[in-house]
């Protein structure tokens, strides 16, 4: 990664009517960065990728993008991003080199350069000998990685990536990141929203915005370590439904989620928790095969912050 900085957000604003979408938000991302917006859906994510691109205007803030204000020059951002939507875009009824060159001249790539980025394309969707296959015959996959082609022809400083391996099976996820990780190698700041936890883990950096408004920062590590409202207990025992019934109502525990045949539970400290959650799940009759200490996940940390927020909303 570079020291430079692709895209300054600052306090940046987007309201429908009496709704706010995005709330006074502020970010930076480097040069060569893979750039993380994680969040549940209608979190706020899509919205701000939408007003860097310039698709939209915000109501008020100041965000630059190579420099340039997407509100005072939404068009000039345009040249010099790639964007790929979490539907489809592509056409499907023109074939895998229709859509490229059809693409390249959206995106005015030169005649003399347009053969040479085309071959690009197809060898990096691993297309080849399919260039005159109709886009509408291609697998999920395979149409996701031509969509990714089509949207860098121009070779541009930015990639955003809104959803884009939404409704992907596993496999094709994991080739997905792999190009993903090339193209950031080659100088290329990726931005990309997901609600998938496991993908965040190959971004370099995160940001996790609930409800418009940013709620912690940082590597995955370092949110691991350090964005958790309390420490995580693992609890397995059983029946699980009572378990669960009666930590949501006890005092030492902040929060309860069901993983699997277990349940993680957030504690101020769990040291003290232990004994005392003990106490309570046997009063209830619940045996406890394990209850222990554990490392959090992307996902408990966002779960404990996620229902930090929700809890200060209704206090305040």
């Amino acid at each position: 990664m570079g020291d430079e900085y692709s895209v300054v957000v600052q306090d940046l604003v987007k309201r429908f009517g009496d709704f706010t979408a995005v709330d006074h938000i502020s970010f930076q991302t480097r040069t060569g960065e893979i750039f993380g917006f994680l969040g549940p859906n209608g979190a706020g994510k899509s919205t701000t990728i939408r007003m860097l691109c310039g698709l939209l205007h915000p109501t008020s803030g100041v965000a630059n993008v190579v420099g340039i204000d997407v509100a005072k020059q939404p068009e000039r951002v345009r040249q010099n991003i790639g964007y790929m939507s979490q539907k489809f875009s592509l056409y499907n009824d023109l074939t895998v080199e229709e859509n490229i060159r059809f693409f390249g001249g959206m995106y005015q790539v030169p005649d003399s350069q347009i053969g040479e980025r085309l071959s690009w394309a197809v060898r990096m969707a691993g297309l080849e000998g399919r260039e005159h296959a109709l886009t509408s015959t291609l697998a999920v996959g395979w149409k996701q990685r031509l969509a990714l082609g089509c949207a860098v022809l121009h070779k541009p400083k930015v990639l955003f990536l809104d959803e884009p391996t939404s409704g992907v099976d596993p496999i094709s996820r994991r080739q997905f990141w792999e190009l993903i990780h090339e193209m950031a190698s080659t100088g290329v700041t990726v931005f990309v929203t997901t609600h998938y936890m496991d993908e965040a883990e190959y971004c370099n950096r995160l940001v996790l915005i609930y409800r418009g408004k940013i709620v912690a920062s940082g590597s995955p590590a370092e949110l691991k370590h350090t964005a958790m409202k309390g420490e995580l207990l693992l609890i397995d025992c059983a029946p699980l439904g009572p378990a669960l019934e009666a930590l949501e109502k006890s005092t030492v525990a902040t929060d309860v989620a069901v993983f699997g045949n277990a349940l993680h539970v957030v504690v101020s400290n769990a040291a003290s928790a232990v004994p005392l959650l003990r106490a309570e799940l046997e009063h209830k009759s619940i045996v406890i095969s394990r209850m222990e200490k554990i490392p959090a996940s992307l996902e408990d940390v966002f779960v404990s912050l996620t229902a930090h927020e929700s809890t200060s909303a209704v206090t305040r």
